[in-house]
This record gives structure tokens, sequence and C-alpha cells, in this order.
């Protein structure tokens, strides 16, 4: 990088790049131009940091330009919006290969086609580690926003999405173990999640859910919020939960399957609270109901601990870092 130069960088990034209709303007200008066709954004931020939110050693460049822009479009669809533009913020070191950040481009647009949208524009600093951050722009289409707060006594609470998969990763790298065909769904997920984009945006046509949230920091700690916010209680029901595949995965490593789909996080499935009584969309599994009270539980009982991912603790499970 230090060779080619910032805007001969830039150049080359966005060399070939079409941009989505929600972007009227993109890179070349002061700023971006995106549209806001019902005069509302939906906007997210969010960073990733080397050593902090991955490792150099355990993803490729183009999984970790995906990783940023999915845990940003989960985030906008999360409110019920069609992601319409990202803009990226990337610092790193000047003696960073060049095909590095080819491959770090070539997955952020890739996951941003996924959901629709394209890269409007961003900046390059030089810093001493890599640092990614996204903000990511969403159309409601004039519907309103469905946040955390709506959910009610008797709905139905249902996921769309894999949960656990991205912690059976995140696991299987921090010890080690070399690489094989039984591991590859689980280390995919954690390398680069997918989420449902789709589940959530086509029953939107439909019926809106009363509350929606992606799931980031770990099934028990966002149904937290959700519960929180809305002022319900949340209980999950373990044989609904259960998945074959990540048992019989957790059974070869002696680890808790149950314990990574209710506390793993960055698998940004979907989890929501839907009206009682009605058919669920496709691709919603339902996992529990909406009661009166407060708090998560699982079979009506409180698990213990913090349930999840908190950016600030000290008893989590970031990646060490890895050589550059």
């Amino acid at each position: 990088m230090r060779e080619l130069g910032e805007f001969a960088l830039i150049e080359r990034i966005n060399a070939g790049r079409v941009q989505t209709k929600g972007v009227l303007l993109g890179p070349g200008d002061d700023a971006a131009l995106i549209a806001a066709p019902d005069g509302r954004f939906v906007v997210s931020t969010d960073m990733l940091v080397q050593g902090r939110h991955f490792r150099l050693d355990w993803s490729s460049p183009r999984d970790i330009g995906g990783k940023a822009i999915a845990q940003n479009a989960a985030d906008v669809v999360a409110m019920g919006a069609v992601p319409s533009a990202f803009v990226v913020a990337l610092g790193c070191p000047a003696d960073t290969p060049l095909d590095f950040v080819d491959g770090l481009a070539d997955g952020m647009w890739a996951e941003a086609a996924r959901a629709g949208a394209s890269i409007a524009g961003g900046d390059l600093v030089r810093s001493t580690e890599i640092v990614l951050s996204v903000t990511a722009f969403g159309d409601l289409h004039g519907r309103p926003a469905i946040t955390r707060s709506g959910a009610r006594v008797g709905d139905t609470v249902a996921v769309a999405g894999r949960l656990g998969w991205s912690a059976a990763g995140l696991d299987v790298l921090s010890r080690g173990i070399e690489p094989t065909d039984d591991l590859a769904d689980a280390l995919a997920a954690h390398r680069v999640p997918r989420p449902p984009y789709g589940a959530v945006l086509d029953a939107l046509a439909d019926t809106a859910p009363h509350a929606l949230t992606d799931v980031s920091d770990g099934l028990l700690a966002d149904l937290g919020h959700m519960s929180e916010a809305s002022g319900v209680a949340i209980d999950l029901d373990s044989a609904a939960l259960a998945d074959t595949a990540l048992a019989a995965l957790a059974a070869t490593l002696d680890a808790d399957a149950a314990q990574w789909i209710l506390t793993g996080g960055e698998d940004h499935a979907f989890a929501a609270a839907w009206p009682p009584g009605r058919a669920l969309p496709a691709g919603w599994v339902p996992i529990g109901r909406v009661c009166a009270g407060h708090g998560v539980t699982v079979d009506g009982i409180v698990r213990p601990g913090t349930g999840g991912w908190e950016s600030f603790s000290g008893a989590d499970s970031a990646p060490a870092p890895g050589p550059r």
C-alpha cells in the first residue's frame, strides 16, 4: 500500500464496481449521495479490530470483508429495513499487501450484493493494525421500524437461521484443531456469517413481527434485550432449539452444543416475536413464547451467567492476535 498510495488504491478498489439504485452518487466526490425514498434512514455502525474480532491466520481477507458487511446488514434488516448502501473506513499498516486489500474489497462487495446493496464510499488511513469500520444504511419502504420493544404476552418466539455454529467454529479454531471436512460448516459460519436476510424481508410483505433482533451477542443476551425493552418474559423450549448436526459435532469435541446455541454470538440469525395463532413465514422455526414477567428462561429455568458477548467483559473469548 505504501508503494501504490491512497488515491491509486481507492481507484483500484472501486474499479469496475456497479452501484445499486440506493446510491445516487458513489465514490469520487466529497461525500456520497444516498436515496431516502420515504424520508428516513435506518443507520447502523459496527467495527472490527484485528486481534479482537478476527485473526489473519484464521480468516482470509475475503472472509473478513464479508463478515464486516454481514454484521451491519443484519442490524439494518433487524429493524425491518432493506439495506441500501454501506460506507467503509479502513485503517491498516503501510506495508499491508495489495492482495489483502483486494480480497477484503471483494468480500465486502460480494456480501453487499447478497444483501441487495452496494458500497457508496469510505476512507483509508494508516494505522498500526487493521481496523475496519462499516456504516450501513437501510430503507423502510414506508413501513414502521420493527424494534425490540414490541413483544407481547402470548407471542410466538421464532428464529430464522442457524444458531451456535459460529461459536462452534471459534471453539475449533481456539483449540488449534486441524481442519477436516466435518468441521467445515462450523469454520465457515465463524469466518463469514450468512444472515438470512430474505426470511425477514420476504415476510414483511405479509405480516411484520411485533419485535425483532439479530442474534449477534448470543441468543440469551439478545432475547434478554428484547425482554427488557418489551417489559415481558421469554421462555425458550430446549427441545425446539436442539440441532442434531451441531450436537454430533459437540460430541466429537467434548463440548456443550446447548451452550453454543444459547450463548454463542456472531451467527447473525434473526429472532422475532410473532403474533400468536398465525402460521410462521417460510424459514422461521418456533423456539418459545412470550410470557408475563421479566427475563429469559429455558424450560422455565434461569441459566446462570451473562449469556453472551459483551465488548468490555474480561471473560469473553476474543480471538488472540495472529501474524499479519
